[in-house]
């Protein structure tokens, strides 16, 4: 989804006491983003986790006890939809979407910069259109009345919802990213620098020592 992350940058959980601290409205939303993507990604989990037990009911009911199956192909696809569209803004809110780095160490530091805020805006614009579609579904489905043609027949507009909701935390994050690249630099959105590959070794030379727009000081790569 996202081009803004770069090899072996997702930072996990327990380094974020390392991540600067927004001040302002912008830290706010930040929090709050944060805090909801947490909640979002254990559900989602959880929603995996419970799409396999339902397939293996699935399996267990049709091929062992020789009894049909209606409801639980469906439910499991729900499930799924609903933790890979709602989980989106977490995993982007830790640069965790693949990306191609090919000419991340061909460039340098202040390209980059530049290459992955446009990647952000061009990501923020066909996610806004994404949306704006799934919305649109969705309030189609619920007008309509209109429901899957299984026998089961759940209502369709449940997983446009889904789709809806986690293409609109999308762009939330998108836009907050961005915001923070604007104001304080890539340090706050996030835009971590390759730790391996030709990436690393070349950006390791290209980047002096100097504060970053956090008034943080920023080591020069070419020490250890």
């Amino acid at each position: 989804m996202s081009h803004g992350f770069d090899a072996a940058t997702a930072a996990p959980d327990g380094q974020a006491a390392d991540e600067p601290r927004l001040p302002g409205l912008l830290g706010h939303f930040d929090r709050a983003m944060r805090l909801l993507n947490r909640v979002i990604l254990a559900l989602g989990g959880l929603c995996l986790v419970s799409a396999c037990l339902v397939l293996t009911h699935s399996v267990v009911v049709r091929y062992v006890l020789k009894e049909p199956t209606d409801w639980q192909d469906e439910m499991a696809v729900f499930l799924i939809i609903g933790a890979t569209f709602l989980s989106a803004a977490g995993v982007q809110a830790k640069r965790g979407h693949v990306a191609i780095e090919a000419l991340t160490g061909l460039l340098s530091p202040t390209v980059n910069r530049i290459r992955l805020l446009l990647a952000d805006v061009i990501s923020l614009t066909f996610c806004l259109f994404f949306a704006w579609k799934s919305w649109s579904l969705d309030h189609e489905a619920w007008v309509d009345g209109q429901v899957s043609q299984s026998t089961w027949g759940p209502p369709l507009w449940i997983p446009y919802t889904l789709m809806s909701l986690g293409m609109s935390l999308l762009c939330l994050q998108f836009v907050l990213q961005i915001a923070e690249a604007l104001a304080y630099g890539p340090r706050a959105a996030g835009w971590a620098k390759p730790k391996i590959g030709l990436g690393a070794d070349l950006n390791r030379n290209l980047e002096p020592e100097g504060p970053d727009p956090m008034g943080q000081t920023v080591a020069a790569k070419g020490k250890r």
